[in-house]
């Protein structure tokens, strides 16, 4: 009688959950923190749905050793986090001055993930522009300023970093806080959300921008850091898989256009490759109009609006990111005849010609589940442009899970569901279609602040009660804990016990309690001494 092995996950595959700074960390006015721009918006009546602020979120400024402590139980082998811009430079600008107790909160971080066999993997941007740069020039909206400040914000302050991903989701930055005007700054130009904005023009400003920063951050970085450090530096990039409604041609090329807006403002970060066949084969394989390998279509669409890089900005931008980071979550099925540009004017939709829906419905309007969509969307990726791929999220929120009592979220059938469905996905792209995939970082680590969702929407796979800061490992992290333990090669963090954890077990209730900040003095010298060495470090790069 024969069995079957399925080969498993490399030993130096990279998995853990992600979170980002502001969503998570709290204490705004702490520490010697700027203002970010959403702050003030968070604030601001009728920008959230629950009408709550990311003043406090989960603590974890002040709980993040209790949080590496959790992590660690959980035997991650990395955590994907963001550094706050205005935490480390509060007011953000290349001549502006950096804030020391930041540099340390992220060094003792850092310190502490790598003494717990921890790979950090850093976000220098996940959307928290220092209001004072917004205020003083426009932020996003003005390149020439804001791609310097970017650049001096991104030089590397510690030799630790083995991974770090410039720019979290431009194309959210753009379409949502210029277009939609539903994230921060909140421009738009509908006058009901904003009293200021463009959506005809300002995402697509904000976009460039965004390309330009990721591009002179990297080579800053190619330039004086990775030769020394071995390490490699990134964008990520949001793009869920976009499948045609039905086989009729104008329903695959709205498909097709779909991925062009989605992902097309960004990839021209990507140098093309030549190879492909099949009938995706539009957008940035063809012959691009405008320089900097924006899909043909969106040019189309866009016209002059759409900006063109300079020579020198294209001989940076092509070939600036050693991997292709990606935030996938659901699959759209995509129908010509759509009115949102933002969108290739193609209307998405999850219910079948047959009347059914693609999968279960998450809390997120935007969401449901289908594993088949990133198997499909892996195997686009690494085909089109042969790039090693970092999942850097993926995740699910359980419909109504902050109404239930905590007993009933913890139990999270639906994002269980979810994850044995992509973990398969991941596997057998990388076991049967030859995807080269180097990581996997599912959403999120803990509930938390869900941007203009606020806290009805939990994506974690630990539950937080937010009135106690009590974190509670769901059923979710159990399952992929196990799942990587059975398909990972030689796991060097300690796993989780195998039997299921109730509610006496010791890592299900994990009481977090603000951190008694009584270091050793061995611990103190250490600190010390990474602090010194951040300021020369900085200093000598000026």
């Amino acid at each position: 009688m024969s069995t079957t092995t399925t080969k498993k996950l490399p030993a130096d595959f990279l998995w853990g959950f992600a979170t980002s700074a502001f969503q998570i960390e709290g204490s705004t006015s702490a520490g010697g923190r700027g203002k970010s721009i959403w702050d003030d918006f968070s604030r601001t009546p009728g920008k959230i749905q629950d009408g709550r602020n990311g003043d406090v979120t989960t603590d974890s400024y002040r709980l993040w050793k209790k949080d590496v402590e959790l992590l660690s139980q959980y035997g991650v082998k990395s955590y994907r986090f963001s550094l706050s811009w205005s935490r480390i430079i509060p007011l953000g600008g290349r001549e502006d001055p950096i804030n020391p107790e930041g540099i340390k909160f992220y060094s003792d971080l850092i310190d502490t993930l790598l003494a717990k066999g921890i790979t950090p993997f850093v976000t220098l941007h996940h959307w928290d522009l220092p209001q004072a740069l917004h205020d003083r020039y426009g932020g996003w909206l003005n390149k020439e300023e804001v791609v310097k400040d970017f650049v001096n914000y991104s030089k590397d302050y510690t030799s630790s970093l083995a991974y770090r991903l410039t720019i979290n989701e431009p194309w959210v930055i753009a379409i949502h806080g210029y277009g939609h005007g539903v994230f921060a700054p909140g421009r738009s130009s509908n006058r009901e959300i904003s009293s200021e904005g463009d959506s005809s023009t300002e995402p697509w400003i904000v976009g460039h921008s965004l390309i330009i920063a990721h591009a002179y951050a990297s080579k800053l970085y190619h330039d004086s850091f990775a030769e020394k450090q071995k390490g490699l530096i990134g964008i990520t990039l949001n793009g869920d898989w976009e499948m045609p409604y039905d086989d009729s041609p104008e329903n695959v090329a709205a498909a097709q256009h779909a991925l062009d807006f989605a992902i097309g403002i960004s990839l021209s970060s990507y140098r093309n490759s030549s190879s492909e066949t099949g009938k995706h084969q539009a957008g940035m394989q063809c012959d691009p109009i405008y320089l900097g390998h924006y899909p043909s279509y969106m040019g189309t669409v866009l016209g002059d609006r759409l900006p063109k890089f300079t020579s020198e900005e294209l001989a940076v931008v092509e070939g600036s990111s050693d991997f292709y980071g990606m935030n996938t979550y659901t699959t759209n099925l995509a129908r010509a005849g759509g009115k949102d540009e933002f969108q290739g004017n193609v209307d998405y939709t999850f219910t079948r010609p047959d009347g059914t829906q693609l999968g279960t419905q998450a809390q997120s309007f935007w969401l449901q589940d289908y594993p088949e969509g990133f198997r499909a969307l892996l195997n686009y990726a690494w085909k089109r442009y042969k790039k090693p791929i970092y999942v850097t999220e993926n995740g699910f929120s359980v419909k109504n899970e902050d109404e239930m009592s905590r007993e009933q979220a913890i139990a999270d059938v639906d994002r269980v569901n979810y994850f044995r469905g992509t973990t398969a996905s991941l596997l057998a792209a990388v076991n049967e279609d030859g995807v080269d995939i180097r990581s996997y970082f599912p959403w999120s680590f803990l509930d938390n602040f869900e941007w203009a969702e606020g806290y009805r929407t939990r994506f974690g796979v630990t539950y937080v009660d937010y009135e106690t800061q009590t974190r509670y490992p769901k059923d979710s992290a159990k399952f992929l804990v196990q799942w990587f333990k059975d398909n990972h090669e030689q796991p060097t963090a300690i796993p989780l016990k195998d039997k299921p954890m109730s509610t006496t077990s010791s890592l299900t209730k994990v009481a977090l309690a603000p951190p008694s900040g009584s270091d050793s003095k061995v611990e103190a010298k250490s600190a010390l001494t990474r602090f010194i060495n951040a300021i020369l470090s900085f200093v000598l790069c000026q």
